[in-house]
């Protein structure tokens, strides 16, 4: 039976128009974007939190072949990084192929003719003979099961779903969470709030991040001169991957960090009591190192408190910890992170067996062979799979790397005839994976810490333990002999 793309892609964030541009650039035209909002964006159109912004500097998160000589700062915020997306939507004219408001509840292989069908929403079946699924690893929030937390009387509200119409004017606000999204978030709403209380689980070692505007002369500069940005945009990725090796057990490089972190955190925190309680008792990475110059010293102000004390439970109009302390607040927002090393993806994903992906990966754990294909899974990519995560550089380099990889596993597709289908062996899978897990050996991720890194069954599945340059070499070429060729014809 005749497919209706050759391609499909599950999700219009970051990631599917990485995939989509990447088509378009190779002259494959007969693909579909199913995107179940809307909008375009993913994680950028979702999170309209205060302070939204990228912790990678703009030249390295944005698309090789897709420069924006318009950034306003060297770290964008949300929104403009929304209007990049739908701009390389417009100049790559990908709106034609995008199927907006269209879910994907289950996706089934179909051996005898070669293809995987879609099933939408509505049960509308697509019918295409490659699928990847892009949607990406932080889009399942975690809400800790609070006591008490369902009798709260004001507003609550995961970081990710930011309630808009809520006025945090001369309002107590909590705020449930240290990571990335707090981060951003404290130091941006302290001005509006009457009183702040950051309930903090675990200290996080806080980077600086050295942001600054970027001036019309760099602008006209990268327009004109667009080797110029390329330039900027090299040298950022090779400093990026630089310090990436005091992940991996270089002791030079994690003193550097350990140097400039430590010295951050005695500048910018006065009072030593906060100070201490904001001092990790972790290696420098074994979590994720944020980004940050106005954090830190949000903690000098008057109206801002640091709860250590873990919670007990909530009330109508508080938060009590563990000490018996009562924290009076009117809104409370959950900065608890997501969920990224057990997958929990609601599509259900068939093979020809009858087989649900997620439910394998539930029971076993998160696997793939360079985060990308799947034995016992034929014609499915994924970008930004299991162990594609960074802890130092721009993940859109991962993806670009995949995409590679994925082109050429379309171009062996095409070779072999229409219903041709390939399935990597499982052998390989298993090899380069055990390889993966040693490799994690020596480096600070591995250093006892506990960390969203690790799944449910001790392993790491969500990093790449080496830089970003391995990671290209591994997806330059695809190994046919990793595969076996099928054709029902």
């Amino acid at each position: 039976m005749k497919t209706d793309y050759q391609v499909g892609i599950i999700g219009a964030g970051f990631a599917g128009l990485v995939a989509a541009t990447h088509l378009r650039k190779a002259g494959k035209n007969s693909f579909v974007i199913l995107e179940r909002a809307s909008e375009i964006g993913g994680t950028w159109r979702d999170n309209v939190y205060p302070g939204c912004a990228c912790d990678v500097v703009s030249y390295v998160y944005s698309i090789a072949s897709e420069p924006n000589p318009d950034w306003s700062h060297q770290y964008s915020k949300q929104p403009e990084i929304l209007q990049y997306l739908k701009n390389v939507v417009a100049k790559n004219d990908l709106e034609p192929h995008i199927s907006f408001e269209t879910d994907i509840v289950k996706a089934e292989f179909i051996e005898k003719d070669g293809y995987w069908q879609l099933t939408d929403q509505h049960g509308y079946q697509t019918r295409v003979r490659l699928l990847i699924s892009a949607i990406g690893p932080l889009n399942r929030p975690v809400i800790p099961p609070f006591k008490g937390l369902d009798t709260f009387k004001g507003k609550a509200f995961h970081s990710s779903q930011w309630d808009t119409t809520c006025d945090l004017k001369n309002k107590r606000v909590a705020v449930i969470g240290t990571g990335a999204s707090a981060i951003q978030i404290v130091p941006n709403i302290v001005d509006v709030v009457v009183q702040l209380n950051v309930f903090q689980r675990t200290a996080a070692w806080v980077a600086p991040r050295f942001d600054r505007k970027i001036s019309g002369f760099e602008k006209t500069l990268f327009k004109y001169l667009p080797f110029t940005q390329k330039a900027f945009r090299e040298g950022f990725y090779w400093l990026n991957e630089f310090f990436g090796k005091a992940f991996l057990g270089n002791m030079r490089v994690y003193k550097i960090n350990e140097y400039l972190i430590t010295q951050k955190l005695k500048k910018e925190v006065h009072d030593p009591v906060a100070r201490q309680k904001l001092t990790p008792q972790y290696a420098i990475g074994c979590k994720r190192i944020l980004v940050s110059d106005d954090y830190l010293p949000t903690f000098n102000r008057p109206n801002v408190n640091l709860v250590t004390e873990a919670i007990d439970y909530i009330t109508e109009d508080s938060i009590i910890t563990k000490d018996g302390q009562v924290h009076p607040v009117d809104i409370i927002v959950l900065a608890t992170g997501f969920e990224a090393a057990n997958v929990d993806i609601y599509t259900k994903i068939f093979n020809q067996h009858g087989i649900n992906l997620i439910d394998e990966w539930q029971k076993k754990g998160v696997e793939a062979y360079r985060g990308t294909t799947i034995a016992n899974f034929p014609n499915l990519a994924f970008l930004l799979g299991p162990n594609t995560g960074l802890g130092h550089n721009s993940v859109i380099h991962m993806m670009e790397s995949q995409m590679t990889y994925i082109l050429q596993y379309l171009d062996i597709l095409e070779k072999n005839g229409f219903e041709a289908y390939l399935e990597l062996k499982p052998e390989v899978q298993k090899k380069y994976n055990e390889n993966l897990q040693k490799q994690f050996d020596g480096t600070v991720w591995a250093s006892g810490c506990d960390s969203w890194y690790f799944n449910k069954f001790g392993k790491i599945t969500t990093l790449y333990p080496r830089l970003t340059a391995q990671f290209r070499r591994e997806t330059k070429r695809l190994n046919v002999e990793d595969y076996q060729i099928f054709n029902k014809k």
